[in-house]
Formats: C-alpha cells, sequence, structure tokens
C-alpha cells in the first residue's frame, strides 16, 4: 500500500511531492532528514571500510620496493597470504617474507627492516626506493629502544605512545576497531537469525509449542553467560570463533521474545486470516505478510544490540577471557591501563576511541528509531 509523507506540506506542486512513495522508502528518506544520525552512519561505515584497508595504511612492511629495476609489493603479498592462504599454495606471491639479501644487504635477519632499507636506499641515491605506508608500524611489533622501559608515553613517532610491550598505542586501537566493529556486526546478525526463527515459529503456531518453546528458552536463558564462558575458555582455546558462538548463542534471546510478541499481534489481522484463507502455506504467510510488518522493532533495535556486543568484547578482553594475545583489543589496552595506572595514555586513548565509536552507533540507533517509528508513517492517520 502506497502512503503519503506527512513530512511533505500542504499544497506542495513539486515532482517529489506528486510521487507516491513505500513505506521503506519514506522512512529511509526520513533517517536521511536526521542529519546527526545520517551523517553519523555515513562516518561510522567509512572508518569501517577503510579499517580493511590498514594493512596498507599502517604495517612495517613496504608498499612498494624498487630494487635493480625489479619491483616487490611485501605488504600486498603478505596481505593475500594472511588474508587468502591459497594463493601460497598456487603459486603467487609465495615470498612473502624477503630477507635482507634479496635487496643486497648482508644481515643475520631472516626479515627485512623496511624502515631501515628505506633510509639506506635514500642515503645511496640511485633508482632505487621504497615507498612506506603512512603509519610504517605493525599492531604487533615492539619498540624496546625507546630510551625506557614500556609503556612509553606519546612522543612524535608514536602519537598515543606504546603499551606495556612496547607496542603502537594508535595502530592497536585502529586495528581493534575493525575487529570490535566485525565482531558486533556478525554476533548480531546471527544472534536476529534465530531470534527471528524461533519467535516466529512459537509466535505463529502458538499452543504447546509455544508452551514448551518457552520454557526451554526460558531455561536457557537462565544459564549464566560468564561462567559459561568462563568454563569454556578454560577447556578450549580462546579465538574469535568462539567467542562468537557464544555470544550468538545467547545473545537472540531478547530478539525471540520481540519476534513473538510481534507475531502474536500480527496473526491476528484481517491479512492473515485472507491469507489463510486463500490456501497459502504457513512459511508463505510468516515469510511473505508477517514477517515484514514484524521486524520494524528489531530493525530500531539493531544499532543498539551492536553496541552491546562491542562492550561484550571489551569486557571479556578486560577480564582476560576474550580474544588471544597477541589480538589487538580496546579491552586489553583497558586492562593494561588498570596495571600501570600512571600511563594515562593507556586509559584516556582507548576509552575515548571507544565513547567516540558507541556514541556514532547510538546516534545512528536514534535516527533509526525515530525513522522507523510507525506513530509517523501510520496507515491510520
Amino acid at each position: 500500500m502506497q502512503t503519503k509523507d506527512p513530512d511533505q506540506k500542504a499544497g506542495g506542486a513539486s515532482t517529489e511531492g506528486k510521487k507516491s512513495l513505500s513505506l521503506f522508502q519514506l522512512r529511509l528518506r526520513r533517517f536521511r532528514r536526521l542529519k546527526r544520525g545520517y551523517y553519523s552512519f555515513l562516518l561510522l561505515l567509512g572508518l569501517y571500510i577503510l579499517s580493511f584497508f590498514l594493512p596498507f595504511l599502517m604495517n612495517n612492511r613496504a608498499l612498494v620496493v624498487r630494487y635493480n629495476g625489479t619491483y616487490y609489493f611485501p605488504a600486498l603479498a603478505s596481505y593475500l597470504h594472511e588474508t587468502f592462504g591459497y594463493y601460497e599454495r598456487l603459486g603467487f606471491f609465495k615470498d612473502t617474507v624477503l630477507s635482507p639479501q634479496t635487496f643486497g644487504i648482508d644481515s643475520v635477519l631472516a626479515r627485512t627492516d623496511y624502515r631501515k632499507l628505506q633510509t639506506d636506499f635514500a642515503a645511496r641515491g640511485g633508482d632505487d626506493f621504497v615507498l612506506m605506508p603512512p603509519i610504517p608500524y605493525h599492531p604487533n611489533e615492539q619498540f624496546l629502544d625507546l630510551g625506557e622501559n614500556p609503556p612509553n608515553a606519546p612522543s612524535r613517532l608514536h602519537l598515543m605512545g606504546t603499551d606495556d610491550r612496547g607496542r603502537d598505542v594508535f595502530v592497536r586501537l585502529a586495528y581493534g576497531f575493525r575487529i570490535s566493529m566485525t565482531f558486533a556486526l556478525i554476533v548480531t546478525v546471527i544472534s536476529y537469525l534465530i531470534g527471528t526463527l524461533v519467535g516466529a515459529c512459537l509466535g505463529y503456531f502458538g499452543g504447546w509449542l509455544d508452551l514448551i518453546g518457552l520454557r526451554l528458552v526460558e531455561i536457557w536463558g537462565a544459564i549464566p553467560f560468564l561462567y559459561t564462558v568462563i568454563i569454556l575458555c578454560s577447556l578450549l582455546e580462546p579465538s574469535f570463533l568462539l567467542l562468537t558462538l557464544i555470544l550468538s548463542a545467547f545473545g537472540w534471546l531478547g530478539i525471540c521474545y520481540y519476534i513473538r510478541g510481534e507475531f502474536y499481534r500480527e496473526k491476528s489481522r484481517d491479512y492473515v486470516g485472507a491469507a489463510i484463507a486463500t490456501g497459502e502455506r504457513d512459511t508463505t504467510i510468516i515469510a511473505r505478510y508477517i514477517l515484514p510488518n514484524a521486524l520494524t522493532p528489531i530493525i530500531a533495535f539493531a544499532p543498539f544490540a551492536i553496541v552491546a556486543n562491542i562492550l561484550a568484547l571489551v569486557g571479556l578482553d578486560f577480564l582476560g577471557f576474550g580474544l588471544p594475545a597477541p589480538t589487538p583489543s580496546w579491552g586489553e589496552l583497558i586492562g593494561q591501563g588498570k596495571a600501570n595506572i600512571r600511563e594515562w595514555h593507556l586509559v584516556v586513548f582507548p576509552l575515548l576511541v571507544m565513547f567516540f565509536t558507541l556514541q556514532l552507533v547510538v546516534f545512528i540507533g536514534e535516527a533509526v528509531r525515530e525513522a522507523f517509528d510507525p506513530k509517523v508513517f501510520s496507515r491510520l492517520r
């Protein structure tokens, strides 16, 4: 059914005013008009997309090396090797670790120091050169030659200082942003899929299925989450996959209750009775008729679920039950700040980055909630 935009001025004669837009298009257009949430979405999306190019922006491997007329791409080779391991089996970029001897340097080191190589080539002159990333540090690279024992305070070389193992804090925060956002998005999607499926079945079929199923859901929800994490992490090696499965296993309960209630309300509508009378299958009624009308509350809740999942990962990392070392993590840096309370940069910078990220997500959530408010675009107005 088509509806009119309530924000449209009366008597408007523009082409836009004459168009009849769908309900989703109206909500999307309203979301774009909520500038704070819309611009927060664009900024967060841009930062998240940019985070996938961090190996080419923050890395101690050179982007391009020209030596004796031959070009090498160490950062690209390493990225393809670490991300798509089959490239090595196919024979492409097989030299992912280039030794100093490759560039005519006598050294006992197995790995080339590209920052030093860049300085050496510049001193020699000639056509050979090294192009480094804008920030030539790796998140797991240790700097133990800064004159003092780590952690080190912010300086010209390390804008946010180093952690207790001499690793650059700014680089680890940037990589931690990508990990935290990816983790939260994956957990949210899996939780929504499970919760929607279970809640739809309970709400639509009702009866004994709902009675027994809801009791099982309540029993599952009574299992203590933190104790479960502690037990599983003591029995199994903590990993990104394990934490994703654990949080997804507990994160769908709230969505299930929402969807169940929405299905109970919607299945009593006339359009559902008409679909049943025409002989539509249950799966068709659930997926095509009821589900689109039941998703509005949980769509508005999605950004806040992302915030909750980010905080859950940070909390687990802070307690020592999160991602394994040396994975970049906000929670681990905050934990280092607690252990080194006088090193203010280990507390202030991680909290500022986390606050900025979560505030953007909250702004998006508020805009989505207002744009999808059923009182704004109601067919009964």
